[in-house]
């Protein structure tokens, strides 16, 4: 048990860290959403929006994160 409260409270900090980091991001400036490969069409009626590029970048930084955590064990 734990182990498990540990992951918990580690889960817990690189989620506060995450959003620490997305409002930063925000107030800096930051285009997450609107890199270049994120798809956008938008026509009278109709929006499509993929934001692939983003979501790479998302999940490197979080396997990152994650990695660098399973180290600390």
């Amino acid at each position: 048990m734990d182990a498990f409260g540990r992951t918990l409270i580690g889960l817990g900090l690189v989620l506060a860290l995450v959003g620490l980091l997305l409002l930063a991001g925000a107030h800096w400036g930051l285009p997450l959403g609107r890199l270049p490969g994120d798809l956008r069409i938008e026509r009278p009626g109709f929006r499509f929006y993929l934001p692939i590029t983003t979501c790479l970048l998302v999940s490197a930084v979080l396997s990152i994160a994650f990695w660098a955590l399973s180290k600390l064990r």
